[in-house]
């Protein structure tokens, strides 16, 4: 795995990132080790070439990896909202 966004960032603002290039890419972020500047300097390259389906699916799998698994009955279901709505609930 690469240890620096910074030639990523060249990459995916010139052509679509292997899975491989995308799975690296998005560790880095979302361990923490990319600064803000290359993080929005890395989003904005995807968006401003458009993003790929393996490039989703990178992010897709790594935030998978990396989230925190919850021991739950079968069938369990969450109903719990994020707060998006608006009205400063959680």
């Amino acid at each position: 795995m690469m240890d620096d966004l910074k030639p990523l960032i060249g990459i995916a603002a010139t052509r679509p990132l292997t899975r491989a290039e995308a799975e690296a890419a998005f560790n880095l972020l979302f361990e923490g080790q990319a600064t803000p500047a290359q993080t929005g300097g890395f989003l904005m390259a995807l968006r401003t070439r458009g993003e790929t389906v393996d490039e989703y699916a990178a992010a897709a799998a790594v935030m998978r990896a990396k989230c925190v698994k919850v021991r739950a009955p079968e069938g369990a279901m969450d109903i719990v909202g994020t707060g998006g709505d608006g009205k400063g609930t959680l």
